[in-house]
């Protein structure tokens, strides 16, 4: 306020404020980043950590920090503790393959008699789950594809052990009592990440070939190649990583079948032939096929050519759906077609999977009369979650049995 002309005012005019200068004041509110170097107890932590390394003989700044931190940097357990100034580490480069993945694997197509002629090498079947394995980044599919890294911890863990390759092979579960292998079990691992505690099986997995080898594509060169670069990559691997044999003589072959658990039957490849995806490998499969009885509960199929049998077993004093067959031969049906009669016109309904094809639409089937026995053609003698895994072929009508002389099937 202006005072009145004439009169002097008391107030005595303010003078403009200068910003105080902390220049040369050591002070604890001052920034670390502006503390005179050598001051405060960083500092004389960096000083006892400096005369360790002196005494120790450690060069220069293997304490993590640079040699003239002069104090800057923050010493001690404590600051480490609370992760102040993180290394930064180098970037790891990840191994490519020479080709995406998963990559297409190799199919063999069935056939009735094992190859014998020169240039055929002969290889155990395992009972199991085809897969692909990439070692360098602990990668497992299945055969379509499907990423089984997570339930399959423990074998992607072993395979890191191994030289960077694309493999391929069969997983497949080992009893913990050594009575043999037991393919159900490797369906206990959907859903879930590793192996379960108190499992009473160990998966391994049955190599044979190699697809590629760092970023070298493998699968142009002969299977004789390949095979001795499959075991060079597992020599002095993981016990439960371990190679398939392989001969050229057919009689030792078929000694696997009945020796080696788990052996369901043999594969052919020819040993100059490259690796190549699906029935173009040129390789052959033959199984090991079992004969039992069933009795015919239903029949399936909308035309002569597709027509089916629902087949069953007594299991537990009734009789209960096993499986249902392949497509009649034209001999079969007109065999059984004038023994079966029906057992009401309502259609009946069971699950796919007792068809053999797990996920499948319910099999829709008319009801007959359990009276006719036939002889079918399994792959394995055992069923497996109250079933044959894969559908029966059936060979005959067996007039001379009736359905209560047979007996329950293993389980």
């Amino acid at each position: 306020m202006t005072p009145p002309s004439g009169e002097e005012s008391s107030v005595p005019p303010r003078r403009a404020e200068r910003p105080p200068d902390f220049r040369g004041v050591e002070s604890d509110r001052v920034s670390s980043n502006n503390r005179t170097p050598g001051t405060g107890v960083r500092a004389q932590q960096c000083e006892k950590q400096t005369a360790r390394d002196a005494q120790s003989d450690a060069p220069p700044g293997t304490c993590g920090r640079p040699a003239d931190c002069a104090g800057r940097w923050p010493t001690g357990p404590r600051a480490r503790a609370k992760g102040r100034r993180p290394r930064l580490k180098a970037p790891q480069e990840v191994p490519v393959p020479p080709f995406a993945l998963p990559a297409p694997l190799a199919l063999a197509r069935p056939v009735a008699v094992v190859p014998e002629s020169p240039g055929w090498a002969l290889e155990p079947k395992w009972d199991g789950w085809r897969c692909q394995i990439h070692t360098a980044t602990r990668r497992v599919w299945s055969r379509h594809g499907t990423d089984l890294s997570r339930q399959f911890s423990d074998v992607a863990a072993a395979a890191a052990d191994l030289p960077d390759a694309v493999l391929d092979g069969e997983l497949v579960a080992v009893l913990n009592d050594g009575s043999g292998v037991a393919f159900d079990r490797l369906q206990s691992r959907a859903g879930r990440r590793g192996p379960r505690r108190g499992a009473d099986f160990t998966v391994h997995v049955a190599l044979f070939d190699v697809l590629a080898v760092g970023d070298a594509d493998w699968r142009p060169r002969p299977y004789a190649e390949r095979r001795t670069e499959l075991l060079r990559l597992l020599e002095g691997g993981p016990a439960t990583l371990r190679a398939v044999p392989s001969t050229e003589d057919r009689g030792q072959a078929h000694q696997w079948v009945g020796a080696l658990a788990g052996v369901e039957g043999l594969v052919g490849k020819r040993t100059d032939a490259p690796y190549a995806a699906g029935l173009a490998s040129g390789w052959v499969k033959w199984r090991q096929r079992h004969t039992v009885e069933a009795v015919v509960i239903g029949v399936t199929g909308r035309s002569p050519a597709a027509q089916s049998l629902v087949l069953g077993q007594p299991t537990g004093g009734k009789m209960r759906a096993v499986g249902v067959s392949l497509p009649l031969t034209q001999q079969v049906r007109l065999a059984v077609a004038p023994l079966l009669h029906a057992a009401g016109e309502e259609m009946r309904e069971l699950p796919g999977t007792v068809g053999g094809l797990p996920g499948a639409d319910p099999v829709r089937f008319r009801p007959v009369k359990p009276e006719v026995v036939v002889e079918i053609e399994v792959d394995q003698p055992r069923l497996e979650f109250g079933r044959y895994r894969h559908r029966p072929r059936v060979r005959r009508v067996r007039s001379d049995l009736k359905p209560e002389y047979l007996q329950p099937p293993e389980a």
